[in-house]
């Protein structure tokens, strides 16, 4: 069964960085492509960042430059360093495989806004 448990959002000012963390309780994380996901208020789910076993990276337009993507397969771990934070990155944000598995974690809410 696979669990999912996101951590590191907060309130940030515009310019402001963060940087969430998910434990993945997944059998095959070390060959699994592992994304971070956002849904904004009204908006649907949309993937901004994913992750190789190997550690190639792939970034949504709207982030690439600003975001970094990391893993540690050892202790099944996924991060993502999030700097220049605008308003339009208000979300709640989540970790899952890509493509994503049936079960979601909570997500953990980040407010840009001064």
């Amino acid at each position: 069964q696979v669990q999912l448990v996101e951590s590191g959002g907060g309130l940030v000012q515009p310019g402001g960085s963060l940087r969430l963390s998910c434990a993945a309780s997944v059998k095959i994380f070390s060959i699994t492509v592992m994304g971070w996901y956002r849904q904004a208020p009204g908006m649907q789910r949309e993937l901004v960042a994913a992750i190789t076993s190997g550690g190639n990276t792939d970034y949504a337009d709207s982030v690439k430059g600003r975001f970094t993507i990391s893993r540690d397969n050892a202790k099944k771990l996924v991060y993502l360093q999030m700097n220049s934070l605008k308003s339009e990155d208000t979300a709640v944000y989540y970790c899952n495989g890509r493509p994503a598995f049936s079960a979601w974690g909570q997500g953990t809410q980040v407010t840009v806004s001064s």
